[in-house]
């Protein structure tokens, strides 16, 4: 499913159809300049194209909210989704990190990879 994988010094980018998937490295402070990184990937991937972002969350690591409003002004990126199996982290996300985001329904949180393709798809 994943391809054109991209190593990152926090962690590694994949990018699949029309959707850039992130698997960040544990411990983490994913903050701004971090960010910026993974917009300038999906400039440089999708150019004028809308593309989605998943935030697939298979290690614990530290997420600055000021990322989102940063993300909101990516004219194509037009969704995001965050995946875990942690309860928690889950909670977190839907609690906290969306609020940070410019439109609530295109930020989406869930426990599998698969639910977060199939619903980016929907938003793109």
């Amino acid at each position: 499913m994943l391809s054109n994988e991209i190593e990152l010094d926090f962690g590694k980018v994949y990018a699949y159809e029309n959707i850039l998937i992130a698997k960040l490295d544990e411990g983490i402070l994913f903050d701004v300049e971090s960010n910026r990184k993974l917009l300038q990937i999906g400039q440089k991937i999708f150019k004028d194209k809308s593309y989605g972002y998943i935030s697939h969350r298979v290690n614990s690591y530290a997420v600055d909210p000021m990322v989102y409003m940063e993300s909101a002004s990516a004219g194509n990126l037009k969704a995001i989704a965050v995946v875990s199996e942690s309860e928690m982290t889950r909670k977190n996300a839907e609690g906290v990190e969306k609020k940070f985001y410019k439109d609530n329904n295109c930020f989406g949180v869930f426990q599998t990879l698969e639910e977060a393709v199939a619903w980016i798809k929907t938003r793109i």
